[in-house]
């Protein structure tokens, strides 16, 4: 199974944002294709494809970290781009604290230097892609943000800042890709592990 820990943004920080960005999704057309703000999450830590018993060591790791952390005051601002391909919201608030609960959450060494809060909320269509590719082909020159599109996009939502909440929680969630909604991957919470401090 496909694994990794989340942090999930309340209901009212996802409504805030499919607010802000109803304007500029409507200048995208097709261009790019929409996440579903119910599956929106910041990844703490990727672990890929592991055996179902690997699930309670993850716990008891996530559990150990969860301990060692009290609750964030966290909120989505500011946008960007991975590879010209993936739009994503990032976050301010407690940062460092953040940053540090993602390394801790983290199996991963290499993982952990490469690491930014972010929540993606789009990607490039295949449709767009596949221009892109053509457009290759024929040695024309690729924007570097796919478009003027993405372009505007992270340009227009530089200055997004939404409502502040408190990161109180890790989530070990599974994903199966394809499974969701518009063929995206399905998340399903395997266990939480509350942020005490303790």
């Amino acid at each position: 199974m496909r694994l990794f820990a989340a942090a999930y943004p309340p209901r009212a920080a996802r409504e805030h944002l499919v607010h802000a960005l109803a304007e500029v999704r409507a200048l995208t057309g097709t261009t790019l294709r929409w996440g579903d703000p119910e599956q929106w999450h910041v990844t703490l830590g990727f672990y890929g494809e592991q055996p179902e018993g690997a699930v309670p060591d993850l716990a008891e790791h996530l559990q150990e970290v969860a301990r060692g952390f009290p609750p964030l005051r966290v909120g989505l601002h500011g946008a960007g781009s991975f590879s010209g391909t993936t739009l994503w919201i990032g976050l301010g608030g407690d940062t460092a604290a953040l940053a540090d609960l993602m390394h801790g959450c983290s199996l991963n060494p290499e993982e952990r230097s490469r690491q930014r809060a972010h929540l993606t909320v789009a990607r490039t269509s295949r449709t767009e892609r596949t221009r892109q590719a053509k457009e290759r082909r024929r040695g024309s020159r690729v924007r570097a943000h796919s478009g003027p599109e993405l372009a505007h996009v992270v340009h227009a939502l530089s200055v997004y800042e939404g409502p502040e909440w408190t990161l109180g929680e890790i989530r070990l969630v599974s994903s199966v890709l394809g499974e969701g909604r518009s063929g995206g991957a399905l998340h399903t919470d395997m266990d939480r592990y509350v942020l005490t401090g303790a």
